[in-house]
């Protein structure tokens, strides 16, 4: 088996190092990672500029561009075979509820999955993020990757995993949170008196619903949460033929 690793907190990330070695136990890894921290980033991609992939050692690539560069790189340019399975991680920080909109990492299994090849992000909850916690975090994804690769998605499904840093008391499968958001933006004076704003500095926390990988993470349960490339809302179809037929008709 041929495994793209990637993520969106660089290439040197030590939850990245935990990921590639524990999936050679499934065969041959091949890492192509951002040179440098690039979380929160998204879906974006590189059109606008040249990208440059610097060959660290055997396997290992640094890209100067996001998550979504690597993955599309990767696949059309660097490897030279398709992979068969794409795992993005470890984030440093668990990508649960409206988060993932955000998140480069689950950002990354996307692309691969619109490239045709299945794909899981992984992220790790937690504060201290040691070793240990990355390599219990790393066992998650290769028994979840080992799944994959035999028994394979549904069409244009990837798999978002949040693992606890706690012992884990199980795994769930789970639906997609929602986030409370606070005042995200922090507003504050440098030393010559000009503002300047931290975006993403107020309190926060997530809605406790049952079914939901914010709670089922909170429990102590891994969470696996199944995300697809539709995004159509079909809900809203009843309430929108609704509308005034001039207006639809357009």
């Amino acid at each position: 088996m041929l495994i793209l690793v990637t993520n969106d907190d660089g290439v040197h990330a030590p939850g990245l190092a935990a990921l590639a070695e524990t999936l050679q136990e499934l065969g041959h890894v091949v890492v192509v990672a951002p040179d440098r921290d690039r979380s929160a980033i998204g879906h974006a991609l590189t059109l606008h500029a040249p990208l440059r992939a610097d060959l660290l050692r055997p396997g290992v690539y640094a890209v100067d561009g996001t998550p979504t560069d690597c993955v599309n790189l990767g696949i059309h340019g660097l490897l030279t075979s398709r992979p068969d399975l794409v795992v993005a991680g470890i984030n440093r920080g668990a990508n649960v509820g409206d988060d993932i909109t955000y998140s480069g990492t689950v950002s990354a299994a996307m692309e691969a999955t619109l490239m045709g090849v299945p794909a899981i992000a992984v992220s790790l909850d937690g504060r201290t993020f040691s070793d240990a916690e990355f390599r219990h975090a790393a066992r998650a994804a290769l028994l979840i990757s080992r799944k994959v690769l035999r028994e394979g998605l549904p069409p244009d499904t990837y798999l978002n995993i949040n693992v606890p840093a706690q012992p884990i008391r199980g795994m769930r499968l789970t639906r997609q949170g929602r986030r409370r958001y606070g005042d995200m933006v922090v507003e504050k004076i440098d030393p010559r008196g000009r503002k300047y704003y931290w975006l993403g500095g107020g309190a926060c926390d997530f809605e406790q619903a049952d079914g939901t990988d914010c709670h089922a993470l909170g429990e102590g349960y891994i969470s696996v949460t199944p995300l697809h490339l539709d995004m159509t809302n079909f809900q809203s179809f009843t309430f929108l033929a609704q509308w005034n037929a001039d207006v639809v008709d357009v």
